[in-house]
């Protein structure tokens, strides 16, 4: 019955992210301050970046290079990576940072600006993959080379 339960806890999360209202605590392990350290874990049999706490990393297609497009309440649900990126062992691509509006530098990988999700209650689980929410799609970051879903 936990998986029944959890998932009734992010579908819940899901319908009150797309009502507008106000946005749940983060979970733990969701956001880094200061070094970021970023890693590779398989998850749902694919290679996905994770922090250093084994939460998936997700990436947001309205977002640049250069800029989050997730601000205001959706930074509640999709907690952006913040701090200066260092690569866990043998993980290849290219880390970066932004600044946020506000200030606030956000790891990058590949050019795309990271984030976890609140739905996520525990590592290794990717519960925000392929969700239309906040104004725009959510992917897990897949290591290149590793195989997508």
């Amino acid at each position: 019955m936990p998986a029944v339960s959890a998932a009734a806890l992010v579908m819940l999360g899901i319908t009150v992210a797309q009502a507008g209202g106000p946005a749940p605590a983060p979970a733990s392990g969701g956001r880094a301050v200061g070094r970021a350290v970023l890693k590779a874990a398989r998850i749902g049999g694919v290679m996905v970046l994770t922090n250093a706490q084994g939460f998936t990393l997700y990436s947001f297609a309205p977002d640049t290079p250069a800029t989050s497009h997730c601000t205001g309440s959706c930074g509640a649900y999709w907690p952006p990576v913040t701090g200066t990126p260092a690569a866990g062992p043998g993980l290849p691509g290219r880390l970066g940072t932004i600044t946020r509006p506000g200030g606030t530098t956000q790891a990058t990988y590949n050019g795309h600006p990271l984030y976890t999700y609140v739905g996520d209650a525990r590592p290794g689980q990717a519960n925000g993959n392929n969700l239309n929410l906040n104004g725009g799609l959510w992917h897990e970051v897949t290591i290149p080379g590793a195989g997508h879903r």
